[in-house]
C-alpha cells in the first residue's frame, strides 16, 4: 500500500499561497520582464513628460522643431503646430486613411502615431508630394480624371497612391485596389480614383 509522504518537520518552510501573493508575484514578474527587455537591447528607457518636450521632425525634407506634450499624435503636430493641414482629421481611429502620410516612404495613419515616435524618420505629407503650381503625376491625374467630389479624402489617396507607384510602376487594377484599401471615400469616387492611379502610372512610365 502506497504511503503518503510525511510533511516536513518545519511547517514554516512551506510557503503560504494566496490569491494576493500570486497577483503580487505576477506583477513583479511582468515588471522584471520589461526591464530585462530594455537591458537586452542595451538602451536606457527615455521618460518624456508630462510637460511639453521639444522634438525635431524631418518633414518634407526640412527639419522642423516642435514643442508638444508626449501624448500629441503626429497628425496633431503636423496640423496644429507645423500648419501642414493636408492630412485630414476625420475618424481619428486609423480607419479612414484621410490622415495618411509617408514614414520612410511607407504609408502610415498619422492619427495613431505619436509625434515623439516619428523622430529620426523621414516624414512626407501631401504638401511634400507636389504643389498647385507643380503637381506630381498622380495629383495631375486626379485633376484630369476628376477623381474627387468633396475632396476631403483626396490627400490620403494621393499619399497612398504615391507609395504604391513608388514600389510598383505598372500596377494592375487589383493591385491598385489593394494598395488603396486603407483609404475610404464617402463620396464613392473609387472608379475615377483607380483611373487616376492607372493614368499616373502610364505617365510616369512614358
Amino acid at each position: 500500500m502506497a504511503r503518503r509522504p510525511s510533511p516536513p518537520d518545519d511547517e514554516s518552510a512551506v510557503p503560504a499561497f494566496s490569491r494576493r501573493s500570486f497577483l503580487k508575484t505576477a506583477g513583479v514578474g511582468a515588471a522584471a520582464t520589461t526591464v530585462v527587455g530594455v537591458s537586452a537591447q542595451g538602451e536606457a528607457a527615455t521618460i518624456l513628460g508630462p510637460e511639453a518636450v521639444t522634438l525635431s521632425l524631418k518633414v518634407n525634407g526640412a527639419v522642423r522643431t516642435v514643442s508638444v506634450e508626449p501624448r500629441v499624435t503626429l497628425l496633431d503636430a503636423l496640423r496644429n503646430h507645423l500648419d501642414l493641414t493636408g492630412a485630414k482629421q476625420v475618424c481619428d481611429r486609423g480607419g479612414c486613411g484621410a490622415c495618411t502620410v509617408l514614414l520612410d516612404g511607407e504609408p502610415v495613419v498619422s492619427c495613431l502615431m505619436l509625434a515623439a515616435d516619428a523622430e529620426g524618420h523621414e516624414i512626407t505629407t501631401v504638401e511634400g508630394i507636389g504643389t498647385p503650381e507643380k503637381m506630381s503625376a498622380l495629383q495631375a491625374a486626379f485633376v484630369e480624371k476628376d477623381a474627387l467630389q468633396c475632396g476631403f479624402c483626396t490627400p490620403g489617396f494621393v499619399v497612398s497612391g504615391t507609395a504604391l507607384l513608388a514600389g510598383n510602376a505598372n500596377p494592375t487594377l487589383d493591385e491598385i485596389k489593394a494598395g488603396l484599401a486603407g483609404n475610404l471615400c464617402r463620396c464613392g469616387t473609387y472608379g475615377r480614383i483607380f483611373e487616376a492611379v492607372e493614368a499616373a502610372a502610364k505617365a510616369k512610365r512614358g
